[in-house]
């Protein structure tokens, strides 16, 4: 009898990303890990800034006090640099949870002036400077933390996901937001936020991979070298430089008619009430989430820099609608076209910055993005001083037209980094 053959070899696993590549980065832990201590935390902000701008507005009267608050929220651009060369010394995931930390620690402050009657809309001014100092910073940490936590490989479906964490918020944060302070008050509200902010932290400390260190950083004598180190990094990428000038302008002409003004566009334009409110940010986020799954699935075929600047320039479009005499259901659909362009360009952005950044940059590189939202608040501050004066179809006409023609200004600079198709920021990346 002849001896039995070998037993046939089982089948073996498929990987995630070959089933399904959109989903390929969690198959890293510590993206498992990182990405719901990143939803949690931006459910939070979502709901406190929503929370915040409305409480502003209905007690104050005043759409130039919303914008101060608008613009307080992100007074801390400036230490973005800063708190970047930080996250490369000691490590991103102690940052990030440090932060996550203090957004908990000034959410029960709130929360206890609400308790006691005490909350006044100098005291919201004053925990917006607070929350502002840090909270431009969490966004590009994170990222950061994504491009040292995925493959190379991976990358670009990691940035789509990791944006559903904000896209999400934007979508179910705007509208529980809403929904609790209508239902359940301030108080209420804030206990929640509480505990997404406290959960956020803890996750984060917990184990969203290993403290991201570099030993080439931390040879440099001081933060302050080590800062211009990063600084001139980004000055003589030109790839980079170009993202960063965009980022700058988005903040300046697109972000004010997306976010900060959003309280105002939702009762004084559109005879909303907090319901109103929460609907037209949801239409935003619902594209914007739209525009992260697709750069998830098909992002890896796509030109970073032709996608970054062509769905800029379609943001400012949908956004230039907003001008005409339109209702609710029309500014809706005009929101989700926007949110669509602005999470495609916004991603096409990330992933050029993190593909020509070296390891050793990253922090700084993100944190000097995060500086860019420093035109944000003064397109906020100018918008509260044009619309008293010559209404809101006229800022929606002069920011929409200033956009336009400083980004085709921008692209015409940089159209051998930026256009051009043998360019090493539109080199597609396909999944290995």
């Amino acid at each position: 009898m002849s001896a039995p053959g070998p037993l046939p070899t089982p089948p073996a696993r498929v990987a995630a990303s070959t089933r399904w590549p959109a989903l390929a980065p969690f198959e890293s832990p510590a993206f498992r890990r990182q990405w719901p201590a990143d939803l949690s935390t931006a459910w939070a902000l979502e709901m406190e800034t929503i929370i915040l701008g409305w409480y502003m507005l209905v007690e104050s009267g005043s759409v130039v006090m919303l914008t101060v608050f608008g613009a307080l929220m992100y007074v801390g651009t400036l230490l973005s640099p800063l708190l970047g060369t930080v996250g490369d010394r000691v490590g991103m995931r102690r940052l990030l949870g440090s932060m996550r930390t203090f957004y908990a620690l000034l959410a029960c402050v709130i929360l206890a002036l609400a308790l006691s009657r005490s909350l006044t809309p100098g005291a919201v001014l004053v925990m917006a400077f607070l929350v502002g100092l840090v909270k431009p910073s969490d966004i590009g940490m994170r990222t950061a933390l994504v491009g040292a936590n995925v493959p190379p490989q991976h990358l670009v479906a990691a940035m789509g996901i990791s944006r559903t964490t904000q896209d999400s918020a934007r979508i179910g944060g705007a509208l529980a937001g809403a929904a609790f302070m209508a239902s359940l008050g301030m108080v209420g509200a804030y206990v929640l936020i509480t505990v997404l902010y406290a959960v956020a932290a803890w996750v984060t400390f917990w184990g969203v991979g290993v403290p991201y260190r570099v030993a080439q950083a931390s040879a440099s004598p001081s933060h302050w070298q080590e800062l211009k180190a990063g600084l001139s990094h980004v000055w003589h990428t030109p790839s980079v430089l170009a993202a960063m000038a965009l980022a700058a302008l988005v903040n300046l002409s697109a972000f004010p008619l997306s976010g900060g003004l959003m309280p105002y566009i939702a009762r004084d334009v559109f005879g909303q009430g907090q319901q109103g409110l929460g609907t037209l940010v949801a239409s935003y986020a619902t594209g914007a989430l739209l525009g992260s799954l697709l750069m998830s699935s098909l992002g890896s075929h796509l030109r970073p820099g032709r996608t970054m600047v062509g769905a800029c320039a379609l943001w400012h479009v949908f956004l230039l609608g907003l001008a005409l005499p339109v209702g609710m259901g029309t500014a809706m659909a005009l929101y989700l076209g926007s949110g669509l362009m602005q999470s495609l360009s916004m991603l096409a952005l990330q992933v050029i910055l993190l593909r020509g950044s070296q390891p050793v940059f990253r922090g700084r590189v993100m944190g000097v993005r995060m500086l860019a939202i420093y035109t944000l608040p003064i397109g906020l501050l100018v918008a509260g001083a044009i619309i008293p004066r010559f209404g809101f179809s006229a800022l929606v006409l002069c920011y929409g037209a200033t956009g336009l023609l400083l980004l085709a200004a921008l692209a015409w600079c940089w159209r051998t980094d930026l256009l051009s198709a043998a360019a090493p920021a539109n080199a597609p990346h396909r999944p290995a």
